[in-house]
C-alpha cells in the first residue's frame, strides 16, 4: 500500500472544496438555466463560502498560530495551504462578481428587474420614497456607534452588515481636525431588499438597505460632515472548541461557545472596492487583518441577499416550475404504515418521492396503543418539526421514548438546544451525543406488541430527519421489519445510551470502531477477486472522499484492474489518470437543481453483487470520530432500484463534471450522446409510479450499461 501514498497522488482537501464552489458557480455561469435559477446559485457559493471560512480556513489560522508543521494528504503544511486557499478564493470571488455584473445583473434588467447599485443612481421620485422610507422604518432601528478615547472600537458581529464612515466636526477648531471613525449595523430585523414602486414602464426596482442608509447616514451625525461612508462585513473564527471530557453539563458548554462564535478572531474582511484608504486604513487595524485576508469586492457584500431576489414574486417563467414530492406508491395517504411494512421492505428516494411517510410513520407509532418504545437518532431538524411533535405527544401517551440529539451538529446547535429542553420537557429520555464522537446515523426504531409477539420496525436512511431539506436533498430511506435489522437497531441504541457492546452484528455496520475496516476488506476483495479473472466493479456515490486509507486501497483496485466509478457531488481528494495507479477510476460530480446527498456503495463480488447505503461520507472525520451506520440493500425490487440510480447518474450528460488528470473538471461531452438529467428523470419517474405503479420496473441493466465505456 506504501506505493500508493505518495502526496503527488492526492489532491489538497481545501482547494478540492473551492473546485465544488467553482462547479456550482458554473450552474450560475450557465446560460441554459433559467435565470432565477442562476442567481440562486450564485447566492449557494456565497452562503458556501461563508461557511467555509468560518470553519476551514479559521482552522488553517489555528494549526499556523500554532505552529503545527504537519503536511497534509497531498504534502502541504497549514501555511502553504493557507496561501493557496487565499489564492484560489480571490479568483473565486473574482469569478462570482463577474457573473453578477456582466451577466446576471443585465439579463434582469432585461427581464424586468432592476437592481440598483448605487443610491446616486434613484430618480427624484425614487428618492423621496426611499428617504420617507428611512424615515419611517429605518431610522428608529439604528444604532450610530462613535470611537473616540471614551468610546472604544464597538465588537462587529459576524457575517452582520455594516457602513463605516469617517467624520469631520462642522465647528471650526482652528486646528486642524483628524477625522473621526463611526460604525452602524444595517439591521437584519429589517429586508435588505427594498422594494421601490413601479415606474410607469412597469419595470420593477429593488435597492439594498445599505444604500438607503448610506444614502441618509448625514442625519445619524447632525454635527459632523461625513467624509465618506463604505459598507464592511467581517467574517470570524466559528468552530467551536469544546473539552467534552472536562464539561460538567454538555448542554451548558455548547451554549456557551455559541456565545463566543460571535466574537471570535476576524478572519476575512470585505469592503467595497474604492473604499477610502484611511477608513481601510482603521478596520486593518482595530481588526487585525492582514492584507490577504480583505476582499475588495465590486459590487454588493454578501450575495446570499440574491435569495431574497428569488422569492420576488412575478417571475415564475424565470424558475424551475416548483417540485411536489410524489406520493410513495407503497405508502398511500391513510395507509396503516406498519401493516405495508410487514408486507414488504420499501425503499424511498427523497425529494422525488415524498418524506411525509416518515413523518406519519413517528405520528402513527405516537398514537397506536400497541407501540411501546420509540428511539430516534436527530442530528439536524426543521425549525417546526412534526417528529419533534410527534415525539413529544408519544411521550406524553405514555411510551417509551428515547432520543439522541446531537448538539454538535455545526451551526444547528442552538436549534438542537432547543429541540433537546422540549422533549425532555415532555418526558422524552434524551441523549446529548457522545463524548468526543457526532452521531452522524440516521436511524428510528419502534418496538410494537403485536398477536405473535414482539416485532420491531426501523427506519435507515442517508439523510437528516428534516422534513424541510428532504424537499432538496437527494435521499434514500429503508424501512423494514426483519428482525435482523430489529437486533442490530436495539443494539445501536443500548449503545448510545449505555455502555453495551455487542459481540457482532447481523446486518448493520457502525462507525467509528467497525465501518472503516469493513469498507476496506470490501475495496480489497474486489482486488484480489480481479487479480483472480473473477468480475470486479466498485461504485460508489458520496459526498466527500479525502480518507487516505481509502483512497490507497482504490488505487490499489484500480492497479490491479478493478473498473471504479465514483459519483463524489464535493470535496475529492483522489486524483484519476495517474499511470498505473488511477488509469481504471472515473470520478464525476453532480451539480442539480436539488443536492446529492445519498451515499451508496456498490461492490461486484465476483458477480453476486453487495449493495449498501448508509449516512458516512469516506473521510476521517464519518469514519473515525462519528457513529454513522451502513446497511445492506437485500430485497431484489429495492436492489434493482438503486442500480438504476447508480445507472442514471453515472449516464447523466447534463449536470455532471468529469474529473481530468489534472484536478480540474469539465461537464460531460454531449457530443454523440442521448441529453439526459439523471434529476429530471426521477422527478417523471416518481410522478408515472403514482399514476400507474405495475407502470414502471428498474431492471438490472446497471452492470450491462455502465461496463459499455470499458469494453
Amino acid at each position: 500500500m506504501k506505493q500508493f501514498m505518495k502526496s503527488e497522488y492526492y489532491t489538497n482537501r481545501e482547494l478540492s472544496w473551492i473546485l465544488f464552489n467553482k462547479r456550482v458557480l458554473g450552474e450560475a455561469r450557465d446560460k441554459s438555466n433559467l435565470l432565477f435559477e442562476r442567481i440562486k446559485f450564485l447566492s449557494i457559493t456565497a452562503s458556501n463560502l461563508d461557511e467555509f471560512f468560518m470553519v476551514r480556513v479559521a482552522s488553517l489560522k489555528d494549526m499556523v498560530a500554532a505552529e503545527y508543521d504537519k503536511k497534509d494528504i497531498a504534502g502541504m503544511t497549514a501555511s502553504e495551504q493557507l496561501a493557496a486557499v487565499n489564492r484560489a478564493t480571490h479568483e473565486l470571488v473574482d469569478l462570482q462578481y463577474s457573473t453578477y455584473n456582466r451577466s446576471l445583473i443585465p439579463a434582469l434588467d432585461q427581464n424586468g428587474l432592476k437592481i440598483i447599485a448605487h443610491h446616486e443612481d434613484l430618480t427624484e421620485e425614487q428618492n423621496r420614497y426611499v428617504d420617507k422610507y428611512f424615515e419611517n422604518e429605518v431610522y428608529p432601528v439604528l444604532t450610530p456607534m462613535a470611537v473616540d478615547s471614551s468610546r472604544p472600537f464597538p465588537l462587529i458581529r459576524n457575517k452582520s452588515l455594516n457602513i463605516g464612515a469617517l467624520l469631520k466636526k462642522k465647528k471650526k477648531t482652528g486646528r486642524k481636525d483628524t477625522p473621526e471613525f463611526a460604525t452602524v449595523q444595517v439591521p437584519s430585523v429589517l429586508p435588505r431588499l427594498v422594494v421601490l414602486p413601479k415606474d410607469a414602464s412597469g419595470i420593477r426596482s429593488i435597492i439594498l438597505l445599505e444604500e438607503v442608509i448610506e444614502r441618509n447616514i448625514s442625519r445619524l451625525f447632525l454635527n459632523y460632515d461625513v467624509i465618506c461612508a463604505h459598507p464592511f462585513r467581517i467574517m470570524r473564527n466559528a468552530d467551536l472548541s469544546l473539552d467534552e471530557e472536562d464539561a460538567e453539563d454538555l448542554l451548558k458548554e455548547i451554549e456557551k461557545q455559541i456565545k463566543k462564535r460571535q466574537w471570535g478572531e476576524a478572519i476575512r474582511l470585505e469592503v467595497e472596492t474604492g473604499m477610502n484608504k484611511d477608513l481601510l486604513k482603521i478596520l486593518r487595524r482595530e481588526l487585525s487583518i492582514k492584507d490577504e485576508d480583505i476582499y475588495k469586492i465590486n459590487g454588493p457584500l454578501d450575495l446570499t441577499f440574491l435569495m431574497k431576489v428569488y422569492g420576488l414574486e412575478g417571475f415564475e417563467k424565470l424558475k424551475n416550475r416548483q417540485h411536489v414530492p410524489a406520493e410513495v406508491p407503497d405508502l398511500p395517504a391513510g395507509c396503516n404504515i406498519f401493516e405495508r411494512i410487514r408486507q414488504k421492505d420499501i425503499l424511498l428516494h427523497h425529494p422525488y418521492e415524498s418524506f411525509e411517510p416518515i413523518v406519519e410513520f413517528i405520528r402513527q407509532a405516537a398514537k397506536d396503543p400497541d407501540v411501546l418504545a420509540i428511539k430516534q437518532t436527530l442530528y439536524r431538524v426543521s425549525g417546526h418539526s412534526p417528529i419533534i411533535a410527534a415525539l413529544a405527544q408519544a411521550a406524553e401517551n405514555g411510551k417509551q421514548v428515547s432520543v439522541l440529539v446531537e448538539l454538535k451538529a455545526r451551526f444547528d446547535e442552538e436549534n438542537n438546544i432547543v429541540w433537546a429542553r422540549m422533549l425532555e420537557k415532555a418526558g422524552c429520555h434524551v441523549i446529548y451525543g457522545l463524548v468526543g464522537l457526532k452521531t452522524h446515523s440516521k436511524i428510528t426504531l419502534v418496538v410494537r406488541r403485536e398477536e405473535d409477539g414482539i416485532r420491531r420496525y426501523v427506519h435507515l436512511g442517508t439523510g437528516n430527519y428534516n422534513d424541510s431539506t428532504a424537499k432538496l436533498y437527494t435521499d434514500l430511506g429503508l424501512l423494514t421489519c426483519k428482525e435482523t435489522y430489529g437486533e442490530d437497531a436495539t443494539a445501536v441504541f443500548n449503545m448510545l445510551s449505555g455502555y453495551s457492546e455487542p459481540i457482532g452484528w447481523n446486518k448493520l455496520s457502525l462507525a467509528p470502531l467497525w465501518l472503516k475496516d469493513r469498507f476496506l476488506t470490501l475495496i480489497r476483495r474486489e482486488t484480489r477477486n480481479a487479480g483472480e479473472g473473477k468480475p470486479a466493479r466498485i461504485v460508489a456515490k458520496m459526498n466527500s472522499l479525502c480518507d487516505k486509507d481509502i483512497i490507497a486501497a482504490l488505487y490499489e483496485a484500480s492497479s490491479a484492474g478493478v473498473q471504479i466509478s465514483l459519483i463524489v457531488r464535493g470535496i475529492c481528494c483522489l486524483r484519476t489518470g495517474i499511470p498505473g495507479v488511477s488509469e481504471n477510476i472515473q470520478v464525476r460530480s453532480i451539480v442539480g437543481n436539488f443536492l446529492e446527498h445519498a451515499r451508496i456503495f456498490y461492490f461486484e463480488n465476483g458477480g453476486k453483487p453487495e449493495i449498501y447505503m448508509g449516512s458516512a461520507d469516506w473521510m476521517p472525520r464519518n469514519l473515525e470520530r462519528r457513529v454513522e451506520i451502513l446497511f445492506p440493500v437485500e430485497e431484489e425490487p429495492l436492489r434493482n432500484k438503486v442500480l438504476h440510480i447508480l445507472d442514471m447518474q453515472l449516464r447523466d450528460t447534463m449536470k455532471a463534471h468529469v474529473m481530468m488528470p489534472d484536478g480540474s473538471y469539465e461537464k460531460v461531452d454531449r457530443r454523440g450522446k442521448q441529453l439526459l438529467c439523471a434529476q429530471d428523470e426521477f422527478v417523471r419517474e416518481a410522478k408515472a409510479a403514482v399514476a400507474d405503479p405495475k407502470g414502471v420496473t428498474h431492471e438490472r441493466v446497471f452492470r450491462r450499461e455502465t461496463n459499455k465505456q470499458y469494453e
